[in-house]
């Protein structure tokens, strides 16, 4: 088990490198100059050449890569160009509200598309295997945005069911202020025992959740089923029918943990996806996430901004891999030999 983590490490450490060094190059192909949007249109020659030399961008580029790569693993990711705050801080700021709309998305995801996987498994081509190919496919193919855009003009502003837009009602800041622990709200609310906050953040966090977790829902019942289905015909699953287990019997209690190790592959890829897809969401609804920290440094051409939130979706992205390949590694012990 333990050459299995140290080989996983390894692998991880090698994509967050080359995403590092992918991110320098990127840096310096974008248009503009970064100490022009730092000083403003207006600096004069000194300003300007005090700003290069602020983010040394007249060192030869093996010097500026070195300087990049000892200051990511210092803790130094840069100063934002629009907010002028150093960018770690931003992110550290903005990403915990991304991580709680696609956490909650996710687990929605895996609550409704795994249970409705078995069941197309267990009626294959019948009504209900109909009804949730059907419905997968149509929860992978509605662009998010339109589904956004939907959702919100139907069940918030014209039925009233929900809010239109925010993360909680910021009249709460007033009259229910909120001690921060971990800077997700909800978790924040629910440890101190802030209930008109946990309240207002849970009708909030509705409609933007079930956005986010329509693809990935739609995703893991497809991959589910597919799994089951294929696990059915092995010849294990001919035993168990000759000894009497009923067919539901055999997905839930023999081929549904075999079947889990694509599904948990798979899960790694679709909240990536979802962090990505979160920010057109974060966009319609007006969430406070990573979405709206993009946009605006993507306005003003933020390089170090976007540089340090392509790298924090990869650290995601590579960690959350790491954690379901340690998951299948327990789950399945034939992964540990791959």
């Amino acid at each position: 088990m333990w050459r299995y983590l140290l080989r996983r490490l390894g692998q991880a450490l090698l994509v967050v490198a080359g995403v590092v060094t992918l991110t320098f190059v990127i840096m310096r192909l974008v248009p503009g100059d970064p100490a022009v949007a730092f000083a403003g249109p207006k600096a004069s020659p000194e300003e300007l050449a005090a700003a290069r030399a602020r983010f040394g961008l007249d060192d030869p580029l093996p010097v500026q890569l070195w300087n990049y790569v000892r200051d990511l693993v210092t803790g130094d990711w840069g100063t934002s160009l629009h907010t002028r705050r150093p960018v770690r801080e931003d992110l550290m700021t903005a990403f915990p509200a991304s991580l709680e709309l696609v956490g909650t998305a996710l687990i929605l995801a895996i609550a409704v598309g795994i249970p409705i996987g078995v069941l197309a498994a267990r009626y294959k081509t019948k009504f209900p295997d109909l009804g949730v190919r059907v419905g997968s496919m149509l929860a992978v193919s509605v662009p998010v945005f339109w589904l956004a855009l939907a959702v919100q003009t139907v069940f918030a502003s014209n039925l009233g069911w929900f809010p239109v837009a925010g993360e909680y009602d910021g009249a709460l800041d007033t009259t229910s202020p909120l001690t921060l622990w971990t800077n997700i709200t909800i978790v924040d609310a629910l440890i101190t025992g802030n209930w008109p906050i946990f309240t207002s953040t849970l009708q909030h966090l509705v409609l933007p959740a079930l956005v986010v977790a329509a693809y990935p829902a739609g995703v893991i019942a497809q991959l589910t089923r597919a799994a089951l289905i294929e696990e059915a015909g092995q010849d294990h699953a001919r035993l168990e029918r000759a000894l009497g287990f009923s067919e539901s019997k055999i997905l839930t209690r023999f081929a549904l943990r075999a079947a889990l190790n694509p599904v948990l592959s798979l899960i790694a890829l679709v909240f990536a996806y979802a962090m990505v897809n979160g920010f057109l969401v974060e966009a319609v609804f007006n969430w406070p996430g990573l979405g709206r920290y993009a946009v605006d440094s993507i306005r003003s051409l933020d390089t170090p901004a976007i540089a340090g939130i392509t790298l924090m979706i990869a650290i995601v992205y590579v960690l959350s891999n790491l954690a379901v390949d340690l998951l299948q590694g327990v789950v399945d012990p034939r992964a540990r030999a791959r």
